[in-house]
């Protein structure tokens, strides 16, 4: 049952003002035992308070999308299997299109967000929902990875940058019992990072991993004013995304409160799901190429400063081909390609065949 089907009036005011300047608040993780709670000043951006129009996931148009059936009756787990170094598998996205659209974000509203650069479902728009990307066309290797993911656009100038060819994107464990990851629900959505965050709150995002880097120059919170003008040399980031859920939500209002990132078991060094979020999901990890060196000085996303990097994410998986790659790959402890393929362990063989489907 959802906490509340309406919003007082002040704050509903609030919200619809905020989502015209493009900013609110967002949730910060919780730890075990803990309600996630806004951080003020923190992590804001987007329309974070809550949706300002109606959709066919979300009919009343509150911001909360039920799971259905929720996940009850997990307690994050505590237990540490044997260890392995990877475990993991891709799941590589081309560009499809590039759009002011946000069917997260701003869901039915067309234009009405920065422009982002879309990869993977070739159909995502605005008014994009769980029915309309399910079974649809894709440019992930394997075809039944219908999901939606984008990003802020990158500019040079006025030109926009696109990165060539299948981008990375992985699927990993988050926590150290790697044996509790289960596979997404069907229709879960959110928002990694903040559009309005500061160099400062970037920085110390738990997703950041190595920030911007070109060359031999890492770990930069902005974009780097240079970089080597050398054809090998690409403008890359990585950006981790939460991966423990609350298996009460495929959304929130904020576009992140039902997601958390792990955290670590006291007298430890071992990640576990904070007790508000006990389900074990895959942590996706972008990992982007923009083909793009030398100077610098001019380059900027459609959010603005390197430091508003953000990416979403709105799982459209075939349930059957998604599991069967987190159980080989993620819950098997292996270092999987995109066709769920451990070259280290050949003998553990490969879940899809060589065009990219379940034999």
């Amino acid at each position: 049952m959802r906490p509340r089907s309406k919003l007082p009036a002040l704050l509903l005011g609030s919200a619809l003002i905020a989502s015209l300047l493009g900013v609110g608040t967002v949730a910060t993780a919780a730890g075990p035992g803990e309600t996630p709670a806004a951080s003020a000043g923190a992590h804001t951006g987007h329309t974070m308070a809550v949706s300002t129009q109606a959709s066919a996931d979300d009919p009343d148009g509150d911001g909360y999308i039920p799971a259905d059936p929720p996940v009850t009756g997990v307690t994050p787990s505590e237990a540490t299997p044997p260890p392995r170094y990877h475990k993991e598998f891709q799941a590589n996205c081309a560009v499809t299109h590039t759009a002011p659209d946000d069917p997260i974000v701003y869901p039915g509203q067309p234009g009405k967000s920065h422009d982002h650069t879309f990869m993977g479902n070739t159909t995502t728009h605005a008014g994009s929902t769980t029915a309309s990307l399910y079974g649809g066309s894709t440019t992930c290797l394997a075809p039944a990875d219908a999901s939606a993911y984008w990003m802020p656009s990158l500019y040079k100038g006025d030109r926009k940058i696109l990165p060539v060819g299948p981008q990375v994107i992985y699927y990993k464990a988050g926590v150290t019992d790697y044996t509790s990851v289960r596979p997404f629900p069907k229709g879960l959505r959110y928002v990694v990072g903040d559009p309005m965050q500061s160099a400062q709150e970037f920085r110390g995002h738990k997703g950041f991993v190595e920030g911007w880097e070109c060359g031999d120059s890492f770990f930069n919170v902005d974009i780097p004013a240079s970089c080597p003008s050398r054809p090998d040399v690409q403008l890359n980031i990585r950006m981790q995304a939460p991966s423990c859920w609350d298996g009460k939500y495929l959304d929130t209002p904020d576009h992140k409160s039902h997601m958390a990132y792990p955290v670590v078991k006291p007298g430890t060094n071992d990640n576990m799901c904070p007790a508000s979020h006990p389900v074990a999901l895959p942590m996706i990890e972008f990992k982007m190429a923009f083909p793009v060196n030398g100077d610098m000085s001019d380059v900027r996303l459609a959010s603005g400063r390197g430091y508003s990097f953000h990416y979403d994410f709105f799982n459209a998986w075939e349930e059957r081909t998604l599991e069967a790659l987190v159980d080989h790959c993620i819950v098997g402890g292996l270092q999987c390609d995109t066709r769920g393929y451990d070259q280290n362990h050949p003998e553990r063989g490969a879940v899809l065949n060589a065009d990219h489907r379940l034999p």
